[in-house]
């Protein structure tokens, strides 16, 4: 049986984030987690704690993924979606 190699993941800060794609970090923290960026997803919470980890892959694939409007999501009046 040939396995293939796990595939890396690259985790970064909310800081390390924000520079890789020239956001504030504020934009990240107020404006894009939990709405485009889903825990589970695009982040994650190691051990449980408070402390953020992205996954770059994930949100490059999904950032480069094109700008077409999603059918999935239901606009709220806040700015936000709701996916469903």
């Amino acid at each position: 049986m040939n396995r293939s190699e796990p595939q890396a993941i690259t985790y970064l800060t909310t800081q390390a984030l924000a520079e890789r794609i020239h956001y504030d970090v504020r934009t990240i923290r107020n404006r894009l987690k939990d709405s485009v960026l889903l825990e589970g997803v695009h982040y994650i919470r190691p051990f449980g704690g408070r402390k953020i980890l992205y996954l770059w892959e994930a949100v490059e694939r999904d950032m480069c993924a094109g700008t077409g409007r999603r059918t999935d999501v239901i606009p709220l009046s806040s700015g936000g979606v709701c996916h469903g």
